[in-house]
């Protein structure tokens, strides 16, 4: 469970062990999902009058393709994270961008969107399917991993200077 009752939260401190799997809603069609959810463990707090912390982890694998060769590939994610929710009329906080703003009317306080956030943040942007990988020829697309390929190097023509020993010219 993601979404706590405030008046609950006031008066005491609760304990988060929950998934937010891959097929919630609060998932964007582009994002880049957990493949057995998202796993979320901390605790959720008072902050003060109409303030709540949440300090906790999450963790999960994700399924990408690799920046190399485009082979599909995987990462753990783990991340440690701490959210701050105020309510929206509070001028303390209304410009602090790393404050998630609760409805002064609301009476559930809803982590699905900022552990979204905080998901999006930690998944890296590039992954490689091995440390060794060689990817795909520049020229004719054949994965390297798989062999050479047949293709000369692609050369640029601006650098021929530059490979050729010092003082000689052709």
């Amino acid at each position: 469970m993601l979404s706590f009752d405030l008046g609950t939260l006031e008066a005491h401190a609760v304990q988060v062990d929950a998934v937010l799997t891959d097929g919630d809603p609060v998932w964007e069609s582009e994002d880049p999902r957990a493949v057995d959810g998202v796993t979320v463990h901390g605790r959720l707090s008072s902050a003060g009058s109409g303030r709540f912390y949440f300090s906790g982890h999450l963790e999960g694998q994700v399924m990408t393709e690799c920046r190399r060769c485009l082979a599909p590939s995987s990462a753990h994610v783990a991340e440690e994270i701490s959210l701050v929710y105020a309510e929206a009329d509070d001028a303390e906080v209304d410009d602090d961008p790393d404050v998630y703003h609760l409805d002064p009317r609301a009476r559930e306080l809803d982590l699905r969107p900022a552990l979204r956030e905080q998901w999006l943040l930690a998944v890296p942007a590039f992954v490689e399917c091995r440390p060794d990988c060689a990817g795909l020829c520049p020229v004719c697309g054949t994965d390297l991993n798989a062999g050479p390929c047949s293709c000369r190097p692609a050369t640029d023509p601006r650098w021929d200077a530059l490979r050729s020993p010092r003082g000689q010219r052709s």
